[in-house]
């Protein structure tokens, strides 16, 4: 689950890591009153206007209907009500929103971090994330921070730096001293950066969190250390944990489908091909997304029903698939173990003849328990479904189904 810049800064902050601050705001005249605050609090005219979505690139990108960038500078009031009306309720298309883009619900106005000093401040680049290969959490981090970290790391991969860490502990002190070591610093900022990066690891497990990215690192001309940017992902799996951090879910953010597979606990990803398929397993549906490949077609999204599945979530899904316009065929390919067969069946009659003037062909291979009564309801449904036994005959069905 993402958050926004502004909900991971709050978190951050219970940890005492230290971070722009700004007020998330929802409308113009809300925008103006964090100006103003901002402003009495610190004592420069400077301001932050960033748009809020649940993606990288806002510098860079642009809002559809104005042309304004993702990120701006505000050095007066006046600036702030113009800035924040041409973002507020803009579509920001950034690279890694595509041409689709966001909409841009919230801004933040933040206090501005570059105000003096210049030759004093310096950014970097952190992030912690889970490493699957070593089993471990690691530490990756550089001196070249700011928007075009993506080139660095391309460019340049020796200015990347990762410390790994065991899951079961917390970071070590040798640890944290050698991360603010490699970035160069010394005095003030050494220290500063050890308790910055303790306490940011600390909030990491903290939270469970997936991955974590500071990008910006800032080290300020007093040589406090700053977080000005946080994107911050939680692990789906420990939310039954965080009831608190499940609340801060934003669903406008997510794909509409994948939200309402959610409420009937479907494992649903969009994806961007021309066979939709419904599948009971993970390992099967990886399997049969393979098959629909090697047949010709492309898998529209992988659905994974469960092993609890009955007629209700079974329609549901069927449901979910066939609002894809790009979907030419279904392939629904389950293995009967815990899930009885007759039970999926009845589910894809159910959602035929409730959906009714459904054109695009249905594959439908059952095996395991009950596979011949489910055979025989979907045989004498006299509905247009094609059943299949073996998973050979499956593909060959779909390879017509797309030629």
């Amino acid at each position: 689950m993402n958050l926004h810049e502004y909900q991971a800064k709050e978190l951050l902050k219970k940890y005492g890591v230290p971070v722009q601050e700004g007020f998330a705001c929802s409308t113009v005249h809300e925008a103006e009153e964090a100006y103003r605050q901002i402003k009495t609090t610190y004592g420069s005219p400077f301001a932050v206007v960033k748009a809020q979505i649940h993606a990288g690139g806002r510098g860079k990108g642009k809002i559809k209907e104005t042309g304004i960038n993702g990120v701006k500078v505000a050095k007066s009031l006046e600036d702030i009500t113009e800035f924040s009306s041409k973002i507020l309720n803009g579509t920001l298309v950034t690279i890694q929103t595509g041409e689709a883009g966001k909409v841009v619900n919230k801004i933040y106005v933040a206090q501005d971090m570059y105000y003096d000093g210049a030759s004093e401040r310096k950014e970097f680049y952190l992030s912690i994330l889970l490493d699957r290969t070593k089993g471990q959490n690691v530490i990756m981090y550089s001196t070249e921070g700011g928007m075009d970290i993506e080139e660095v790391a391309h460019n340049t991969p020796e200015k990347i730096f990762k410390e790994w860490v065991h899951p079961g502990g917390p970071l070590q002190g040798f640890q944290a001293r050698k991360i603010a070591f490699n970035l160069g610093l010394k005095g003030d900022a050494f220290k500063n950066m050890v308790k910055f990066v303790t306490r940011l690891y600390d909030a990491y497990l903290g939270t469970d969190a997936a991955m974590m990215e500071i990008n910006p690192l800032f080290k300020a001309a007093d040589d406090k250390i700053v977080a000005v940017d946080c994107k911050l992902s939680l692990d789906d799996n420990a939310l039954m944990r965080h009831s608190d951090l499940a609340a801060l879910r934003d669903t406008s953010e997510e794909d509409p489908t994948e939200v309402e597979a959610g409420k009937f606990n479907l494992n649903f990803v969009k994806l961007d091909g021309n066979v939709g398929c419904m599948v009971n397993g993970a390992g099967l549906a990886m399997a049969t997304m393979d098959m629909i490949q090697l047949s010709g077609g492309e898998p529209a999204n992988f659905l994974d029903v469960g092993g609890t599945a009955n007629a209700q979530t079974v329609e549901a899904g069927f449901r979910i698939i066939m609002k894809d316009p790009k979907v030419k065929a279904i392939l629904i390919n389950i293995f009967g173990g815990i899930v009885r067969c007759d039970r999926v069946a009845q589910g894809v009659i159910d959602a035929y003849k409730n959906m009714g003037n459904i054109e695009i062909p249905i594959i439908v291979r059952l095996q395991g328990t009950n596979a011949e009564e489910a055979k025989k309801l979907i045989d004498e449904s006299g509905l247009k479904v094609q059943s299949a036994i073996l998973l050979s005959e499956a593909a060959e069905l779909v390879n017509k189904a797309v030629a």
